[in-house]
């Protein structure tokens, strides 16, 4: 049973009223206090429900399991049928409820069509009677449905449709809950392609049929932790990838659209990091903190199955990781983006097939100025944008940019009517990396299939509708299946024609167009402070790199340690975390630590006893280990301490797997003991191994200390010699005035005193 959850608002509707009491309406049921949730979107129900200065009360939900036929032909039956359930989620109970199908005028131009793509529009030019659901509903009680709705006719629950176009058409359901009146419960909008009107001449196929190119992506986020062994984030993948998982369905629905005329105008897109990760998980992993993984032989299947539908098929590498392209031009990352655009190697060697060179399809499919410079600086020469980042070129068709000093780029249009009605509302769009089909996830098949149908048969302008689902898709199987099955129908009726993607970059295109970058491309892109992390644990493991060396031919390869780590921090950039900064981040912590592993494996090794300093001028004998499997040049740092003084030695060249006694000179300043720490750096400052404390201990005096001790001797000596110098000097005078004046034996004359 084909489920249209996804095609009428995703299988869950969440829908609501405001106010602790409905209000009152009229006798037809009236309109919602809140707009009808659109096919394109599931909406969270306080958010549907929110009114300015009204209290939010969920009440009813509407769940749409199965609409037939999808489009009207002229050889299907003269009715639509959709069943489903309804389920009271509210707080109280609902009573007389009631469903019908209403529509409004038919859409004739394509504004009108995109606009009633963004939002629902007017669905209630027609409204026919109610058909009752359930007398009553009790609290968290659901309720099958099951509603046959004439599409012309005179019957008072007919549509009224007379002629083809494309038909806004809205369930309604109404109902009373206690303690309030009336009042319209649950509104869903969606649109209703009539082709043909039935039992009436079929429609004749246009002169100018639409050219249909489909490109099916297959991707997923980041999931690894480690490689050789292989360690993944989770399980996941192993469900995504068995009987029943989302990528299981897609690789099921990409042979699907192989087999018939469709073939001929599809591509398949591969995320390089998927192939690295599946062809991993097929030789067996583990699971961080969960032991083995339990998916290697779904892996293994799913992956030769990829392979044998590939061969000599058109295949687009994606940038590896998916990686947000704008994001790195934007961080300067441009050795990252150079590494992004290498996965086409790996598309080769993993599938067997060679992808279209020089080609790439961007996250979202937009780019600025400086991230397109980038790229053709890069070699790219052609790209698959979305119809948003083309400015002032009106159609559908292949556009070049011009390139200051380069050759001219050509871009292929993803056409936007029908590809954002398959990616829904950017609000509610899915979290990247989904495994299974999830009903609850926003899908809007019902809807492109509407797009399509006016495209195909309706303009008749020949224009090229170029298709592509969104990057990590998860619509249920049945939803997938209808899609293509739509399009095939096109084709074999001579509404469409398939052209392949190699045509459409074949010759060079005739409009020359600018690039529009949209705001809310930029919103979601990964944040600048993610980026300014990678950037600078980019730059730690460059300059790691720089100071490793192979010992000899049979050892190991300085590429071989840091190419990993280097896809590490791709992955930190993948576009699966646009508008998730902290999935972003969390893949940039696998790789930082990956990154503090390697440059933990050279260290120096912390002694169990103090080291004994024999005389002021000892060396400190340090042991360095290198746990690597490549040589390493270190450097040694001495961090200050009071009464020692290091002196810087030479760098080092540490052998691989290898470990070394070196003895640093140092000069002590004092006798004592005194802890000293040791790091270790690569010659451009990076940081090997944590920092080593050592105890010294010292009881020798330094040459300085000696000299200072001579000094104070020589000038205890020098005082002491001058003040025996100035104590005989002194004497000397003493003893000279001493001598009698007589000395030379006259007799001075007596001298008269008076009395």
């Amino acid at each position: 049973m084909k489920r249209l959850l996804a095609a009428l608002a995703a299988a869950g509707i969440l829908i609501v009223t405001t106010g602790s009491a409905a209000p009152a309406a009229p006798g037809d049921g009236g309109r919602l206090p809140v707009r009808p949730a659109p096919a394109t979107q599931v909406w969270a129900t306080r958010a549907l429900s929110s009114q300015p200065g009204q209290q939010s009360q969920v009440w009813l939900r509407l769940d749409v399991e199965e609409m037939t036929p999808r489009v009207i032909t002229s050889d299907g039956p003269d009715s639509i049928t959709i069943s489903g359930k309804v389920v009271n989620i509210g707080d109280r109970v609902i009573e007389d409820i009631e469903l019908r199908l209403e529509r409004g005028d038919p859409l004739s131009s394509e504004d009108d069509v995109r606009k009633a793509l963004r939002e629902p529009t007017d669905a209630e030019v027609i409204q026919p009677n109610f058909t009752p659901v359930t007398d009553r509903l009790e609290r968290n009680e659901s309720k099958p449905f099951r509603l046959v709705v004439p599409l012309g006719g005179t019957d008072p629950t007919s549509l009224k449709i007379t002629e083809p176009g494309i038909y806004p058409i809205l369930a309604n359901i109404n109902g009373v809950p206690d303690f309030g009146g009336r009042a319209r419960l649950a509104a869903l909008s969606t649109l209703l392609p009539v082709l043909a009107m039935p039992g009436g001449p079929g429609p004749n196929p246009p002169a100018n049929p639409a050219k249909i190119t489909l490109l099916w992506p297959l991707a997923d986020r980041p999931r690894i932790v480690s490689t050789n062994p292989t360690v993944l984030t989770d399980d996941d993948l192993a469900t995504s990838l068995a009987m029943g998982g989302r990528l299981w369905g897609l690789l099921k629905a990409y042979q699907s659209a192989l087999d018939g005329p469709l073939g001929a105008g599809v591509c398949v897109a591969v995320d390089p990091d998927l192939l690295r990760t599946v062809a991993a998980m097929s030789a067996g992993y583990e699971v961080r903190g969960q032991g083995a993984g339990k998916g290697d032989g779904e892996a293994e299947l799913w992956l030769s199955q990829l392979r044998l539908l590939a061969g000599g098929r058109c295949v687009i590498a994606l940038p590896d990781a998916d990686a947000d392209l704008v994001a790195l031009s934007r961080a300067r990352l441009t050795d990252l983006g150079v590494l992004a655009l290498q996965g086409a190697e790996v598309v080769r060697q993993v599938l067997g097939v060679q992808p279209t060179q020089g080609l790439t399809w961007p996250e979202d499919g937009v780019l600025d100025q400086q991230t397109l410079s980038d790229l053709t600086g890069q070699g790219v020469k052609s790209l698959v944008l979305d119809q948003s980042a083309v400015a002032g070129t009106p159609g559908t068709g292949p556009v070049r940019f011009d390139v200051a000093e380069r050759e001219p780029i050509a871009a292929v249009r993803i056409d936007g009517m029908v590809s954002d009605a398959l990616q829904g509302a950017a609000a509610t769009r899915p979290v990247a990396g989904v495994t299974t089909p999830s009903e609850t996830r926003p899908v809007s098949v019902q809807n492109a299939l509407a797009a399509l149908t006016f495209r195909a048969g309706f303009q008749n302008t020949g224009q090229n509708v170029v298709i592509a689902p969104p990057r990590r898709w998860n619509a249920p199987t049945g939803e997938v299946n209808t899609l293509l099955q739509m399009t095939k129908s096109l084709v074999a009726g001579n509404f469409a024609t398939p052209v392949g993607l190699d045509s459409l970059l074949a010759a060079p295109p005739e409009q020359t167009a600018a690039l529009s970058y949209p705001v809310e491309a930029g919103a979601r892109e990964v944040p600048p402070s993610v980026t300014a992390s990678v950037t600078e644990s980019w730059r730690q493991l460059q300059q790691l790199a720089e100071s490793m060396s192979q010992e000899d031919a049979a050892s190991a390869n300085p590429i071989d340690l840091v190419d990993p780590l280097k896809l590490d921090l791709l992955r930190a950039v993948s576009g699966a975390w646009r508008g998730d900064e902290d999935g972003a981040r969390g893949a940039l912590a696998i790789g930082r630590a990956r990154i503090d592993g390697l440059q933990g494996q050279v260290s120096v090794t912390e002694p169990n006893s103090p080291i004994l300093l024999g005389s002021g001028d000892s060396p400190i004998p340090l042991s360095i280990k290198n746990r690597l499997d490549v040589r390493i040049t270190v450097r040694i740092v001495i961090e200050d301490t009071p009464g020692i003084v290091a002196k810087q030695l030479p760098d080092i060249l540490l052998p691989a797997r290898g470990d070394l006694l070196v003895r640093v000179p140092v000069e002590v300043l004092r006798s004592g003991r005194f802890p000293v720490h040791v790091r270790l750096v690569t010659p451009s400052g990076v940081d090997l191994g944590e920092r080593a404390r050592l105890e010294v201990s010292s009881s020798a005096y330094g040459t300085i200390t000696v000299v200072i001790t001579c000094l104070a001797g020589a000038a205890l000596v020098l005082l002491s010699a001058r003040r025996i110098y100035r104590r005989v000097r002194a004497a000397r005078v003493a003893a000279a005035a001493a001598v009698p004046d007589n000395a030379s034996g006259v007799t001075p004359p007596e001298r008269s005193s008076t009395s």
